[in-house]
């Protein structure tokens, strides 16, 4: 797997080349590029580029001195956007809503378009059911403590927890490689923990979102309609906020739309980006 050195520490990332127009996508925590395995191979036509985000699911440590807040993390992926020389680029978040605070930390330069997939918004950072996740990870030894729980069956698929997020539920094999990397390095732990803790009070992030009216470029709103974690009122609240913003509403998912419903989610996707000048370009045989 590719990696790129950034100011906080290594990023991994996969990358499917070609001349197409550019989509990079962002995770949640404490999750990795896999969450969008079923959704990049019906793209034919773009280059999707995946960087594994330090949120707990990432293989290689940061610096110890790395800003993980959901401000740090926003602007760790503007620098890897910038990195690998990308511009006019799509970028598509789901569960995590940070790589919003791009518009508001002036670091949006080079988004041509946002897609926000059943994320965070507004002062729903953490989700409503990960605010007591974040309150164990701000004990020592917290992080360590979830991890071993992760492996209870009836903690890991609970519908109050990780269960919850996914309607068809998320393969054991793909859950034991989110947690794996936080289960043996403690370091890995300590990046968890930062993230986990590191988003600001609801006055802050509610005037965040003010500042997210100034990205006049086309937004794709994409909500789930059985979402036990993103508020149902957020998708159009969302859409209404950008000035070019436009809500489409997918059934039968809860948060990990692209596990839930991968085939709608591109068609959507697909033709959002066709409708705002963002034509696949097809190899030639």
């Amino acid at each position: 797997m590719p990696r790129i050195e950034l100011s906080s520490g290594p990023i991994d990332y996969q990358d499917t080349g070609g001349e197409g127009p550019v989509l990079v996508f962002g995770h949640g925590l404490p999750m990795n590029e896999t969450q969008w395995r079923k959704v990049v191979p019906l793209l034919d036509g773009y280059r999707c580029v995946l960087p594994t985000l330090p949120l707990g699911g990432h293989r290689q440590p940061m610096k110890p001195n790395a800003d993980l807040s959901q401000r740090g993390v926003a602007r760790l992926l503007g620098e890897f956007i910038e990195g690998l020389g990308l511009d006019q680029v799509t970028l598509v978040l789901n569960d995590w809503g940070g790589g919003q605070f791009l518009v508001s930390e002036g670091r949006d330069q080079h988004l041509a378009r946002l897609v926000l997939v059943a994320c965070e918004a507004f002062d729903n950072f953490p989700p409503g059911p990960a605010k007591a996740m974040a309150q164990v990870c701000r004990v020592p030894g917290g992080v360590w403590f979830l991890t071993r729980l992760m492996r209870v069956p009836a903690f890991r698929h609970s519908r109050g927890g990780y269960g919850g997020m996914s309607l068809r539920g998320v393969p054991d094999e793909i859950m034991d490689d989110w947690f794996a990397p936080a289960t043996r390095s403690r370091a890995i732990r300590r990046d968890f923990a930062k993230f986990a803790t590191g988003a600001p009070g609801r006055r802050t992030l509610l005037a965040w979102s003010e500042r997210l009216r100034d990205f006049d470029r086309p937004v794709l709103v994409v909500w789930a309609t059985e979402d036990r974690l993103m508020p149902r009122e957020h998708g159009p609240r969302l859409a209404e906020l950008y000035p070019q913003g436009r809500l489409v509403e997918i059934a039968g998912s809860s948060t990990l739309i692209p596990e839930d419903q991968p085939e709608r989610l591109a068609q959507v996707l697909t033709e959002f980006l066709i409708r705002t000048g963002a034509e696949p370009v097809r190899k030639v045989s």
